[in-house]
C-alpha cells in the first residue's frame, strides 16, 4: 500500500469545515460513551461495540455510515496505542486555545474517481466523488501529480494542515518494483551537512536558514497567518531537498547503510536546532519506505568510533575526538599516509559495518 496526499481546491473549504465539525461531534460522543462504559464494567468498548451506538446518526449529521465506523475504529485503535482511558475532546472551533485539525475519513466504497483531466501544459486535475447521507454526494476537484487514473484506490481521509488548506490523503493498492541501483552506500548523519554519503554526496538542508530573518520580522510583528507560511515554506522546502536526495540514492544502490543516530539525544544541547533543521529523522523514514518500495536493502547500524577510525587502516590515533573535535573537517593518518574527509571517512566505515552484518 501506498500513501498519495493531494491538495484539495480551497473552494470546498466552507463544506470540509462543516463535514468536520460533524466527524468532531461523533468523535466526542465516543469518547465518552467508551469511557463512562469503562467505568461502570472495567471493560473497554471495542469498534464494533461503538459502531451500533452510531448506527443512523448519520442521517442527522450528513455523514456516511462506513465514516462513522471508521471514526469508531481510529477512536478503538487510538485508546489502545496511547493506553489512555479516555482521549482528547476535538474541537473545530476557531477561538478554542486546543483547536483541531479537520479530519473526515472514508472507506473504499464511499470513492468513486470521476475523471482526471489536463489542466495546464503539465499539472493534472481529479475529481473525487464521496458518498454522504441519505443518497448525498461529496464531490471535490483536486491538483493531481499523481495521475490518480493509473492506481485503485483504497482508502481515502481529507484532512487540514495548519493554515486551513485541506488535503486528500489516498490510499492504493501498488505492485513492488525492484528498480533500485547496484552500487553499494553508507551515510553520515550530521550537523553541517544533513547527510554524507561514503560516495561523497552531501545533502544540505540549511538553505531553510535563508527565511530566518522574514520568520523573526513576523513573530515579532505577532502576525500569525504569516508566520505559519513561512513556517510551512520551510518544512516543504526541507522535505523535497530530502526526497531529491533519498530518490537519487534508492536509484543507485541495492545496498543503504545508515548510523543509528537519534534526534532526542541532542535536544538538551546546544545542537538542538541544528539537529532539528538537518531532519534527520526524515530522512531515515523515506530511506526505509523507498527501499521495501524498491527492493532495496536498508539497514541501521551502531555508528560507534566510526568517525574516529581511519577506513583504510583503522587507526585512531591521529583522527579527530571529542566536543573540541568537531570543528575538525579534515584530518591526516599517519599509519597510511591518507588524508580524510571527516564525514566521507565516517560513512565508509558505516558501510564497512553495515557489510559485515550481512
Amino acid at each position: 500500500m501506498k500513501t498519495l496526499k493531494l491538495r484539495i481546491k480551497d473552494k470546498h473549504a466552507v463544506q470540509l469545515n462543516v463535514l468536520a465539525g460533524s466527524v468532531n461531534f461523533v468523535w466526542n460522543y465516543v469518547n465518552e460513551l467508551s469511557f463512562k462504559h469503562l467505568q461502570r464494567t472495567g471493560h473497554f468498548f471495542s469498534a464494533y461495540d461503538l459502531s451500533a451506538y452510531t448506527k443512523g446518526s448519520g442521517e442527522y449529521l450528513n455523514l456516511h455510515s462506513q465514516t462513522l465506523q471508521a471514526i469508531a475504529e481510529t477512536h478503538a485503535k487510538s485508546r489502545k496505542q496511547f493506553k489512555k482511558a479516555k482521549l482528547k475532546w476535538r474541537t473545530n472551533n476557531p477561538k478554542s486555545r486546543r483547536k483541531n485539525l479537520g479530519w473526515i475519513p472514508f472507506k473504499k466504497t464511499a470513492i468513486k474517481h470521476l475523471a482526471t483531466r489536463q489542466s495546464g501544459k503539465k499539472s493534472l486535475k481529479t475529481t473525487l466523488q464521496f458518498s454522504l447521507a441519505k443518497g448525498k454526494k461529496l464531490i471535490i476537484d483536486l491538483w493531481d501529480s499523481y495521475n490518480l487514473a493509473l492506481y485503485t484506490i483504497n482508502t481515502c481521509e481529507l484532512v487540514q494542515d495548519s493554515r486551513g488548506r485541506w488535503y486528500a490523503c489516498i490510499t492504493v493498492k501498488e505492485h513492488p518494483k525492484t528498480d533500485c541501483g547496484d552500487g553499494r552506500v553508507g551515510i553520515d548523519l550530521g550537523c553541517k551537512d544533513s547527510a554524507v554519503t561514503s560516495d561523497g554526496d552531501k545533502l544540505q538542508t540549511k538553505l531553510t536558514h535563508q527565511y530566518a530573518e522574514k520568520l523573526a520580522i513576523s513573530q515579532r510583528a505577532k502576525n500569525k497567518k504569516r508566520t505559519r507560511a513561512i513556517n510551512a515554506k520551510i518544512k516543504n522546502t526541507r522535505k523535497d531537498l530530502i526526497h531529491k536526495f533519498t530518490n537519487q540514492l534508492v536509484k543507485s544502490n541495492n545496498l543503504i547503510v545508515v548510523g543509528k543516530i537519534k534526534s532526542k539525544s541532542f535536544t538538551s544541547s546546544k545542537l538542538a536546532k541544528s539537529v532539528y533543521d538537518a531532519g534527520w529523522f526524515e530522512i531515515k523514514r523515506q530511506l526505509d519506505y523507498k527501499c521495501k518500495h524498491a527492493g532495496c536493502h536498508y539497514i541501521e547500524v551502531n555508528e560507534a568510533y566510526t568517525t574516529q577510525t581511519c577506513s583504510c587502516c583503522g587507526s585512531r590515533q591521529d583522527s579527530p575526538k571529542g566536543r573540541a573535535g568537531l570543528g575538525i573537517r579534515v584530518w591526516f593518518c599517519s599509519s597510511c599516509q591518507t588524508t580524510h574527509n571527516r564525514d566521507v571517512n565516517g560513512a565508509k566505515n558505516i558501510l564497512a559495518v553495515g557489510l559485515d552484518r550481512l
